[in-house]
């Protein structure tokens, strides 16, 4: 009889962990991210986002392809013509709908927090008062829900050196979060393989905070 229940109880923990791995899934996600990284144009990060979209729709209970969605439309207003202030928007939407499948994630956090940057440096002389404090607020709260999360700390490091530019104080405080950030991005390169379809980004912008420090 415990034999019989042993064996059932390790059928239903094989089914949930198929369930939990689901290959198409993770294939689409990896061609998709995969030309995210890649993006000439315009009309291809529309394409690149599109195809998170349709995976998100597809798979409506995963919080991963809103994210790159957001994040590929972020990216696509700060690299293109385009109207920028609706592009941040429509990242924004995406976020939320993130946020709703995975409350309390530092990525998604993270880059709602990038997101809001990204529509400050459109103006910040009259969202500056109203938009900075917001930000750091929500680069603080991605950190502490994950210690570990090296986008959170390059963000709050790249708002740091603004700010203290802006003031003109020291980039030391920016300075000290870039090389954390760049530890933790060591770490999180161990893990990364072929299969890998978690965030990853980020690095860059940690190296450009240090190229302000003595």
């Amino acid at each position: 009889m415990k034999k019989t229940i042993l064996t059932i109880a390790l059928a239903f923990i094989w089914i949930s962990f198929a369930k939990a791995i689901d290959p198409a899934y993770e294939a689409a996600m990896q061609k998709q991210i995969l030309a995210m990284n890649s993006i000439p144009n315009l009309e291809s990060a529309q394409e690149v986002t599109n195809g998170f979209l349709r995976i998100a729709e597809a798979k409506n209970e995963e919080w991963l392809p809103l994210y790159y969605a957001a994040y590929n439309q972020t990216m696509a207003a700060f690299r293109f013509d385009v109207n920028k202030d609706n592009y941040f928007d429509q990242a924004l939407e995406l976020v939320q709908k993130a946020e709703n499948i995975a409350p309390n994630n530092s990525e998604i956090t993270a880059l709602k927090g990038f997101v809001l940057m990204g529509k400050l440096s459109l103006d910040p002389a009259s969202r500056g008062q109203s938009l900075s404090p917001e930000i750091m607020q929500i680069y603080g709260k991605a950190i502490n829900l994950d210690r570990e999360n090296p986008r959170a700390l390059t963000l709050m490091a790249q708002m740091e050196l603004g700010m203290a530019q802006f003031f003109g104080s020291g980039p030391e405080k920016a300075c000290g979060m870039a090389r954390m950030a760049l530890d933790l991005y060591k770490k999180e390169e161990a893990k990364i393989n072929e299969d890998y379809i978690l965030p990853t980004w980020g690095k860059s912008q940690s190296e450009e905070v240090l190229k302000n420090c003595k």
